[in-house]
């Protein structure tokens, strides 16, 4: 959440974004219980310490009838203030966690994703003699996607993935482990982008599946919560995504300066409703309840953190280029990035059997947004600050398999392996 002491010096600005983010709140109301909940503050304060006299004197002696009935009355005000302050708080975080966190100054205004600015146009589409397929008649006819019997078993959206399109995932998980937990790649990367970063590598991490309600909260990302898997009378969720139980991980700690940046690379199978999408996603696997990701996320200080998020954008642009998927570049517009960030970055690779681009990377620019409620700091030698925090797509598996097959198929329907998979699938030519 937002610093209450920006939003005091800044009401207008606040309420503008707010509004540019396309979010219902009120600045003038949230400052209002400010106001009000300081003022209540100060008069419980005072009584606290006219308790702590009366105390005292109780204390000296035998104390006289006055000295008793004013400690009665005190007690009695006391009750009552701290009463209406324990309201006033709830209602002043009610309010502060409905802000969201300031557009970055470069984040172009607008109304929905439509308005997404294409930032570059990466690789050649390729060209085809024959008609392209989409990716599920493929894996459909190869043996390799099977929802007709995943939906006896567990519901419409899941699906067995069987055969070489399992192979496949697990070549992509570890080429991606093999090079980001590799200094000299991290090197390549930041030399190729001209960015100053740390070339600390990534750590691999294989997360928890599930998150308790308040650090999902503290993350804000619990919300749209109608799209979250819930535990049955526990509060207990499914991630949905392994930055949600990666960036939660070390709440309430302090970092030391010289520990930081701290990048995870966590692996992770994802669960979401994917509630109120229909037409061509539902025959294919671009939209499930059950997916797997490979997710970045990264602990930094608040003066590394945005060049961070470019170095997590330019890991991303260099992932797909290995594999030589064509794509382009979206900075998404206020109304896109999303209630905690203050920028965000799409990436769309071309699908020929769909004839267009589609999402399969975000890259995520929160600042210290989610830190001031995890309470998770660094300690500087200006002293302990909140730590900024980014988490990016490293591969969204199901697509990235989706985006190999529709680009590398062949005309009798198989599917050329890209040459830096191919050590991770037995130096094969096709599936």
């Amino acid at each position: 959440m937002l610093d209450i002491r920006f939003i005091r010096d800044n009401p207008e600005k606040v309420q503008q974004a707010a509004r540019d983010k396309g979010y219902e709140v009120s600045i003038a109301q949230l400052l209002e219980v400010d106001e009000e909940r300081r003022e209540l503050q100060q008069q419980v304060d005072a009584l606290r310490e006219r308790r702590n006299a009366n105390a005292a004197q109780m204390k000296g002696g035998r104390p006289d009838q006055t000295t008793i009935d004013e400690g009665k009355q005190i007690k009695i005000e006391l009750a009552e203030r701290e009463g209406y302050l324990g309201n006033a708080d709830a209602e002043f975080m009610k309010l502060l966690k409905q802000v969201p966190n300031m557009p970055f100054e470069d984040v172009p205004v607008g109304a929905s994703e439509d308005e997404n600015v294409e930032v570059k146009v990466v690789g050649e589409q390729p060209t085809f003699d024959f008609t392209p397929k989409n990716h599920y008649e493929i894996a459909g006819a190869k043996g390799w996607l099977d929802k007709e019997r995943a939906a006896k078993v567990a519901g419409s959206r899941f699906a067995y993935i069987m055969g070489d399109m399992v192979l496949l995932e697990q070549a992509i998980i570890q080429f991606v482990m093999n090079s980001l937990t590799n200094e000299d790649v991290i090197r390549t990367i930041a030399d190729d982008a001209g960015l100053d970063v740390s070339t600390r590598p990534f750590v691999p991490v294989l997360p928890p599946l599930m998150i308790k309600t308040e650090p999902y909260d503290q993350m804000d990302r619990l919300q749209p919560s109608d799209d979250r898997y819930k535990i049955e009378g526990e509060e207990l969720w499914l991630q949905g995504s392994a930055e949600h139980v990666l960036g939660s991980m070390h709440a309430g700690e302090t970092f030391e300066a010289d520990k930081l940046p701290l990048r995870y690379l966590g692996f992770a199978t994802s669960f979401r409703k994917e509630a109120g999408t229909y037409g061509k996603d539902m025959e294919g696997i671009i939209r499930m309840h059950q997916f797997d990701k490979l997710e970045m996320e990264s602990f930094t200080t608040a003066k590394d953190s945005l060049n961070e998020h470019l170095f997590f954008v330019a890991v991303q642009e260099w992932l797909l280029n290995q594999l030589k998927l064509p794509y382009h570049v979206l900075q998404k517009c206020t109304a896109d990035i999303g209630k905690p960030n203050a920028r965000g970055i799409d990436m769309e690779v071309w699908l020929p059997g769909q004839g267009k681009y589609r999402e399969t990377h975000t890259a995520d620019y929160m600042t210290d947004y989610q830190a001031r409620r995890l309470n998770t700091r660094v300690r500087t030698d200006d002293g302990l600050e909140l730590i900024h925090t980014n988490d990016a797509t490293a591969f969204a598996l199901g697509r990235a398999m989706v985006a190999i097959i529709e680009n590398y198929q062949t005309a009798e329907g198989d599917v050329r392996v890209p040459e830096v998979l191919k050590p991770y699938l037995g130096c094969r030519e096709t599936l």
